[in-house]
């Protein structure tokens, strides 16, 4: 269950793997744009890496619903500067959360690491080689439909194995083309084309992804099916969120949580694995 990066290898023995998000975005659906700006998005991200973040996780394009595409150039001017001052100051690994090939490849040549890609490397016919040539670990993540139309009437007949044969056929795609399987991690995408139900199921079979052999990252971190539960707005989301990780963790269920709650999120996994390993 390694993970090859470009110039690394990220290990999962001792406890799963804390990715903090720095949105470069005006829109974010969590932080409303408070770090649009290159050096606000440069001081969130050296603040997360602070906290203990394992891997910095850099978008310049919201994904939230109903979300409109940003040009390319437009994605670049966002994103390039805050992959360059991170690399220089930290050695934390930079992922940049993208689906166009000229956005990953110039954040590859700047320092980053990963690529996450919401697409599955399908959004863009030119990704594939430019994760393949760069180096780089990849996320392959599901997604029904695009961020603008994936909340319209989702739906699935088993949402995990419709999701499981959905990643196991890219996973086998990319591989078959040349890239090692080692380099890849995979995300059944919670909040990307799914209602609030279908995210808890996800969460409580998060499990059963494991039988890919690949690491799972969870990505649910303030989302709206949270404040279904609870009733919570976005910025009292924290407690539910982190009651997720746990929940993963107690299953074994998540190699990498994607999170905005660094410091918290990374307390839990740290007390987790301390009293897991006593249990043993």
């Amino acid at each position: 269950m390694d993970w090859h990066l470009r110039d690394r290898i990220l290990t999962f023995e001792a406890r799963a793997l804390v990715m903090g998000i720095v949105n470069v975005t005006p829109d974010s659906f969590s932080d409303g744009g408070r770090f649009a700006g290159a050096d606000a998005a440069i001081a969130r991200g050296l603040e997360l890496a602070g906290e203990g973040a394992d891997i910095l996780d850099i978008g310049g394009e919201s994904s939230r619903p109903g979300a409109v595409a940003v040009e390319q150039d437009e994605e670049l001017r966002r994103v390039l500067p805050v992959v360059e001052g991170l690399h220089s100051k930290i050695k934390v690994p930079l992922s940049i959360d993208t689906c166009k090939a000229g956005v990953a490849r110039a954040c590859l040549e700047a320092g980053a690491h990963i690529v996450n890609d919401i697409t599955a490397l399908t959004g863009d016919p030119e990704m594939f080689e430019a994760v393949r040539s760069g180096g780089a670990g990849v996320i392959l993540m599901h997604m029904q439909g695009t961020p603008a139309t994936m909340q319209i009437d989702p739906r699935y007949d088993d949402i995990v194995k419709d999701i499981s044969d959905f990643l196991l056929q890219r996973l086998q795609d990319v591989v078959a083309r040349g890239l090692g399987q080692e380099r890849i991690a995979l995300d059944p995408g919670i909040g990307f084309g799914k209602t609030h139900q279908h995210n808890l199921e996800l969460v409580a079979r998060l499990a059963e992804f494991q039988r890919l052999g690949r690491p799972i990252c969870l990505g649910a971190s303030r989302k709206g099916f949270i404040g279904k539960i609870t009733g919570r707005p976005l910025d009292q989301r924290m407690v539910g969120s982190v009651a997720i990780v746990c929940h993963a963790l107690a299953h074994g269920a998540a190699q990498i949580v994607r999170v905005h709650d660094v410091a918290q999120t990374r307390d839990a996994v740290l007390l987790f694995e301390a009293l897991a390993k006593l249990g043993k």
